[in-house]
């Protein structure tokens, strides 16, 4: 699959998907599945139909999913904890004479 289509249900994305969202996933599947990045002018509006029939699509998968141990109604997710920082790797120093 595309690798800039990004998971767009909690916990993976901390808030609730915007339509921004889900537009752009659908647009990065269309022009995935259709091979072009923008289609000429004459595919022009079967392409655009595209995008705005799976981001439809996609609007009600989201809302539909019912997420395990998720507050009921898609409730404010909390963000996810902050990833524990790596002290920086020390350079090596020289041997002392």
């Amino acid at each position: 699959m595309c690798r800039s289509i990004k998971t767009l249900r909690p916990p993976a994305l901390p808030h609730e998907a915007t339509e921004d969202d889900v537009r752009a996933a659908a647009l990065q599947f269309v022009r995935k599945v259709s091979g072009f990045r923008a289609p000429a002018a004459h595919n022009r509006e079967v392409f655009d139909r595209a995008v705005d029939e799976i981001a439809e699509a996609t609007a009600r998968l989201l809302d539909d999913l019912e997420i395990r141990g998720a507050h009921p109604a898609h409730a404010a997710h909390p963000a996810r904890p902050a990833r524990p920082v790596r002290p920086p790797e020390r350079e090596p120093q020289p041997d002392a004479v």
